[in-house]
């Protein structure tokens, strides 16, 4: 009998699914189409140097090491140290985790539940009750039984939630890509930027030196009556700004040092950087073509992948107005005494097909489709305007790289030239030929230019490091 039941269920079943199968409701996924340029705009004339290529284009292949482009082995120290202990970094992986878990829950719907029991119950019956056989009796229930309920998934509403979660999921390891290149980039500038105040602190050491040496010759000559006082003040003054000058650099370092321990997942008190004078080098980063910057970017492949996602929950609230088929089983053993409680009568189950479907809910799942569709607009446009932002920081840091270049250029000749004017200036001063003011003129003027041109060369490995993390971070040196 319980097999005859069990052939009769499967034989319903099977003559729906071979009905209802192949029907997958839902609009397919198509990439939403985004205007690519053939070149970018700002690239520079020169080729690219030799010993460079551009990396397989792939938003899941690893960045690499990009940042031994600057040859800095303090540098590549510190940047090892980010991916294991930057705490950013650890939150992103979490959420990865958490999404990859719920691409595992999603699956599971696949599969049908299993639930058991047992149950204990001991009962009386009023005698005031007509009509039953119990009434005034008190009825012991003994009880243990098993139910198997499955869904088959015959309009892949369960194969869109799969889609979604896994969608969603890709989404995350790319956030975590582009995370990582992020705090990388961060951890590169702050260090440039810790290192240029260490070049212009040892510029303003070195000039308090010189102006020390034109003071103590300004007081020679007011010691011999040659000098006014006033020349004498004038150069005091002068070293005296300088020196202050040197010492305000203090408090910008500190906050790059702090900074950068919270990037590596130390405490600021307990970490420090000894200054070092040498001159980080400016490496020449080629840019590929606009196309691969769609694969290389990882905060693109992020919002594609919710566009996906998006898509995924339109097919899963149209699947919402077709029927869902149940298959449902349930066996066990139930007796009023213990004794009876294992023999063949008090054993009992149930087997049978259920398509349940709902007929009104009030336009509920019409405004969830709506819903749906507007949000995959929404993640479409966001795709679109992510694509737009990328191909935007490129153009600006090749803008900023080019004007930049030819900046420095011509700002040294400015350097040289107020060297020149410094050294001619002092030297009429000892002739007696002016007063000291225009040598602290002069003085004022080299130092500005010389401190413009260090900062110009920040501003350079500044723009380098943020076009290869708008490049998507895939460059690195042939072996």
């Amino acid at each position: 009998m319980y097999a005859q039941a069990t052939k009769t269920a499967a034989l319903v079943a099977l003559l729906l699914a071979a009905t209802l199968t192949g029907c997958t409701p839902g609009p397919a996924y198509v990439r939403p189409s985004v205007a690519v340029p053939n070149h970018y705009k700002e690239v520079s004339a020169n080729s690219p140097p030799p010993g460079w290529k551009s990396a397989v284009p792939n938003d899941a292949v690893d960045r690499g090491e990009w940042w031994k482009v600057f040859n800095d082995n303090s540098l590549d120290a510190l940047e090892s140290r980010v991916t294991v202990s930057n705490q950013t970094i650890k939150q992103v992986v979490a959420n990865l985790q958490q999404a990859q878990a719920l691409v595992g829950e999603a699956r599971a719907a696949y599969m049908p539940t299993i639930s058991a029991g047992v149950a204990i119950n001991r009962s009386h019956t009023s005698k005031n009750v007509v009509g039953r056989s119990l009434a005034g009796k008190t009825v012991s229930d003994y009880a243990v039984g098993a139910d198997v309920l499955w869904e088959p998934d015959l309009f892949d509403r369960i194969g869109h939630e799969v889609d979604a979660a896994n969608a969603r999921a890709q989404a995350s390891q790319a956030d975590l890509t582009s995370v990582t290149l992020s705090m990388h980039a961060q951890l590169a500038m702050d260090y440039i930027d810790l290192r240029e105040l260490d070049i212009e602190a040892n510029l303003l050491s070195r000039t308090v030196t010189v102006y020390t040496q034109a003071r103590d010759i300004v007081q020679h000559r007011f010691d011999a009556g040659i000098a006014p006082g006033s020349d004498l003040a004038e150069a005091e003054s002068q070293l005296q700004a300088t020196q202050a000058q040197l010492i305000d650099l203090g408090e910008s370092r500190a906050r790059y040092e702090h900074a950068i321990a919270t990037l590596i997942g130390v405490p600021a008190s307990s970490f420090s950087l000894p200054p070092q004078e040498n001159t980080v080098a400016l490496p020449s980063i080629p840019t590929g073509v606009p196309s691969d910057l769609l694969e290389r970017r990882p905060d693109i492949a992020a919002a594609e992948r919710r566009v996906a996602a998006a898509n995924a929950d339109v097919g899963e609230a149209t699947s919402a107005f077709f029927p869902d088929l149940m298959l449902s089983a349930s066996g066990g053993m139930e007796s009023s005494t213990l004794a009876q409680w294992a023999s063949l009568p008090s054993h009992f189950w149930s087997i049978g097909p259920a398509l349940i479907g709902t007929l009104f809910d009030g336009g509920r799942r019409k405004q969830a489709l709506k819903a749906a569709e507007a949000k995959h607009e929404a993640a479409t446009a966001f795709y679109r305007q992510t694509v737009l932002s990328a191909f935007q920081e490129v153009e600006d840091n090749l803008a900023s790289l080019n004007v930049l270049r030819n900046e420095a250029l011509v700002q040294q000749r400015a350097v040289d030239a107020s060297a020149e004017a410094l050294r001619l200036a002092m030297n009429r001063y000892q002739a007696g030929a002016i007063d000291y003011l225009e040598v602290v003129s002069a003085q004022s003027t080299n130092l500005q230019q010389t401190q413009y041109l260090s900062q110009l060369s920040q501003r350079r490995l500044d723009s380098d490091i943020l076009l290869i993390k708008a490049l998507g971070g895939l460059w690195g040196p042939e072996a």
